[in-house]
């Protein structure tokens, strides 16, 4: 049996809820490739997953909610920024599966509670949601960070009689209830599911390209191309920390994800790619550069893509006179 077919089997025998439409389609995106340069570009929907207007965090969900259902647990407590993907979508898987979700969810700043964009989302699908300020310097995709407000919504749910899981953001860090990366797995399973859809196509793979937040799908990645496609590279674009702080990250989980596989191989420092370039002003903030790169995937490929939340208010209107998509600031 050769490795990507025992990986699948590996895969097949832990707990899953099945949440995503799978497989997602892959496209050519001729028009942005003739803009950007490369010989072929291809896009891997992985915003059509579907649960919850999708995104990537179905596929570890699927893992993670089956981690959950194993352990007995009948509440998800999790954290996240206040329009943050991840919490919406494990509201919705809670939901879907008769759970329920306590989402504690951070603020910085001047950060707004509206009831918008995935808040909005959050209670439509019944979480219980705790908002909570934090310094800036709080590191908060580290449990750590955060314990004090995680442990407090997971006791407010004991008090009601629940049995909680604590599910760290991004589902991977082996922290709280998590005692595999099972969000990671789900992009092993990912990145097998592209092999198979590119070898259909005659083509090989030279990298993929990515947005990295918690360095979970990141992580995933990466195993799976360590495992069956050593000459793929995995590039990571972080959208929440400095290129080292995220490499750590990526290479702590993806070392965890190899060892769960039952597979001798460990990450080198040059197998973790990750550009801090394009973080801007921060996760989340919406600024004329990330409008540009909106309208560049829009108007190419008709193709939506946002920085924080598949239904965001962002805040991102016509300036008339040129036509160009600008950030305008509402009236005082």
């Amino acid at each position: 049996m050769d490795r990507r077919r025992q990986l699948e089997a590996r895969i097949g025998s832990f707990p899953r809820q099945r949440l995503a439409h799978l497989p997602t389609p892959l496209e050519e995106a001729k028009a942005l490739a003739k803009q950007l340069g490369p010989r072929q570009l291809l896009l891997k929907r992985d915003d059509a997953t579907g649960l919850a207007l999708g995104g990537n965090k179905a596929r570890k969900l699927e893992f993670i909610m089956g981690d959950v259902l194993a352990q007995g647990a009948d509440s998800v407590v999790t954290w996240g920024a206040t329009q943050s993907n991840w919490c919406r979508q494990t509201a919705a898987a809670a939901a879907k599966l008769g759970l329920n979700a306590s989402l504690v969810l951070l603020e910085r700043g001047s950060t707004g509670r509206e009831v918008d964009g995935n808040l909005l989302l959050d209670r439509l699908f019944g979480a219980s949601i705790r908002h909570v300020s934090v310094a800036s310097d709080v590191k908060t995709l580290e449990l750590a960070g955060v314990s004090e407000h995680v442990e407090r919504a997971a006791e407010e749910e004991r008090g009601r009689g629940r049995r909680p899981y604590i599910a760290p953001i991004g589902g991977s860090a082996l922290e709280g209830s998590m005692r595999a990366p099972w969000g990671a797995i789900g992009y092993v399973d990912a990145f097998l599911e592209l092999l198979s859809q590119i070898s259909a196509l005659g083509k090989s793979l030279d990298a993929v390209v990515h947005a990295t937040g918690s360095g979970s799908t990141q992580a995933g990645l990466l195993a799976g191309a360590l495992a069956c496609s050593p000459k793929t590279r995995i590039v990571g674009i972080s959208v929440s920390e400095d290129r080292e702080t995220m490499a750590g990250y990526v290479r702590r989980i993806a070392d965890s994800t190899l060892e769960l596989l039952g597979l001798e191989l460990r990450t080198r420092e040059e197998d973790v790619i990750v550009l801090d370039d394009y973080l801007e002003a921060g996760y989340g903030i919406f600024t004329p550069a990330v409008g540009a790169a909106l309208e560049r995937m829009a108007r190419a490929e008709g193709v939506l893509v946002f920085r924080d939340s598949a239904s965001e208010r962002m805040r991102i209107l016509y300036r008339r006179e040129d036509g160009n998509l600008g950030l305008i600031e509402p009236e005082a």
